[in-house]
C-alpha cells in the first residue's frame, strides 16, 4: 500500500521555457490545423505576443521536470504497475512560446478501490508565470490521477 502520509507533500517546483520548435512539433502531432500553433506571424496577426500553448501542452512541460519520475520514485511505485486515470485543466490565463513557466506540484491524495487492488495518486499542479519584476500570474491547474495495480 501507498504511505498516505505523503498526502500533501510537494515536490521541487521548476520552471521550463516553452520552445518554438516543440509547440510546432506538438501541434503538428496532435493534427492542429490552425495556423495560430505553428506560424508566428498568423498568431501575432490574431493578437497573440508569439505561438499560443495548445492547451494540453501543459503535460508534456510538466514532463520536462529535472526527475520526471520523482513521484513514482517518492512513492516506490512500480511502473510496470502504472495505468493513466486521468487528467483535467482549469485555465487562468494564456502561456506562450518564449515564455518561462513555473510548475508546483503537490500530491493532493492518495485512496484505494477494491480492497487495495487499485490506489489511485492525485497530482494537482499549478503553472505560473512572471509578468513584472515581482509578478506572477497564474497560467493553470493540472489535475492528473496515477492509478497503480496491485497483485491480488
Amino acid at each position: 500500500m501507498i504511505d498516505r502520509s505523503f498526502i500533501g507533500r510537494t515536490l521541487p517546483p521548476f520552471e521550463v521555457e516553452v520552445e518554438k520548435g516543440a509547440l510546432r512539433f506538438f501541434a503538428k502531432a496532435t493534427g492542429q490545423a490552425d495556423l495560430v500553433y505553428v506560424d508566428t506571424a498568423a498568431a501575432k496577426a490574431a493578437g497573440y505576443p508569439d505561438l499560443p500553448v495548445p492547451p494540453t501542452y501543459l503535460f508534456c512541460l510538466e514532463m520536462a521536470a529535472p526527475n520526471p519520475a520523482a513521484l513514482r520514485e517518492l512513492l516506490a511505485i512500480d511502473i510496470s504497475r502504472v495505468l493513466h486515470g486521468e487528467q483535467q485543466f482549469v485555465y487562468h490565463a494564456m502561456a506562450h512560446a518564449g515564455e518561462v513557466l513555473r510548475f508546483e506540484q503537490r500530491i493532493a491524495d492518495i485512496y484505494d478501490k477494491k480492497g487495495g487492488a487499485l490506489e489511485f495518486v492525485v497530482r494537482e499542479t499549478r503553472v505560473s508565470k512572471q509578468t513584472g519584476a515581482a509578478t506572477s500570474v497564474l497560467v493553470a491547474e493540472l489535475r492528473a490521477v496515477t492509478v497503480v495495480r496491485n497483485a491480488g
